[in-house]
């Protein structure tokens, strides 16, 4: 019984994701026919986030929001686990901004030719010289005025932990002069378990986000040394985010309970972990 109610979550939150997907992006891309601004478009997909939250009974804890400056550009580091990262920072983030994403990605048609008109920046990670050239213009845009996100492990994580960066990234941070404000996120991962479409509900996504690094104290030889540094900062936020973990705390959902059959958080002080394994 407990395996149908999962799978009965599960098409739910799969079907609610395809109307609300269709519903935001029919109007995303009727807008970008008229603005290629990405304002419309970002509207669209805080949106469309917030949806697919609650469809998936997600939460969120965000903290170090006074870190967020409105009132200047920022490039924002964040570790990538599932799509669940993607939905909680577009969602919760008091800021417009635009995701730095592999130029490959832009080749995609149809898919590309909207995330253009989204003002979404490429860069190029198969050609040196073109990955150059791509860094350039992508810094431009960011000292226009433009906030941007970029994930700097190149991949999702399959079981939260921070896996290597590329320096892409910190080369762009170093190249505009913007402040870089590392952003670590746990618990995505559970939301989906690994390699299937099962969505689990009651999980909490914490976020922190750090205190924005001075790039122009680095020069721009030292893109490994800020990459390090980065790194450190996040993989002890991520260690930290850990500890708050608690066990049973997807009972505190309702939907959780009813999939469970419990009747309450304390009802099962061990299936806290069910969503999936901790690391």
């Amino acid at each position: 019984m407990r395996n149908i109610k999962a799978k009965l979550f599960t098409l739910w939150c799969w079907s609610g994701c395809g109307l609300s997907t269709a519903f935001w992006a029919t109007v995303s891309v009727l807008g970008s026919l008229f603005s290629n601004s990405g304002r419309l478009q970002h509207f669209c997909m805080r949106r469309w986030s917030r949806d697919n939250l609650w469809l998936s009974r997600a939460r969120v804890e965000i903290e170090g929001l006074q870190n967020i400056d409105c009132s200047r550009p920022q490039l924002l580091i964040a570790n990538h686990s599932g799509l669940h990262d993607i939905l909680s920072l577009a969602a919760h983030l008091p800021i417009q901004f635009r995701w730095v994403a592999k130029k490959s990605l832009f080749r995609v048609p149809f898919m590309g030719w909207h995330m253009r008109r989204s003002g979404y920046i490429p860069i190029d990670r198969e050609n040196p010289r073109d990955a150059a050239r791509s860094i350039v213009s992508a810094a431009g845009i960011i000292r226009s005025g433009v906030n941007a996100i970029a994930f700097p492990e190149g991949t999702r994580s399959r079981n939260g932990d921070l896996g290597k960066f590329h320096s892409g990234a910190f080369a762009l941070a170093l190249r505009t002069g913007v402040p870089l404000v590392p952003v670590t996120l746990e618990g995505s991962w559970r939301v989906i378990t690994p390699k299937t479409l099962r969505v689990n509900p009651g999980v909490i996504i914490r976020i922190k986000i750090d205190r924005p690094v001075d790039v122009t104290s680095y020069q721009r030889s030292e893109k490994l040394r800020l990459m390090g540094d980065v790194f450190v900062t996040m993989s002890a936020n991520l260690s930290d985010l850990r500890l708050r973990h608690r066990s049973g705390e997807e009972l505190e959902d309702i939907v959780c309970r009813w999939i469970r059959g419990k009747r309450g958080p304390s009802s099962d002080a061990e299936s806290g972990a069910a969503s999936a394994p901790e690391s």
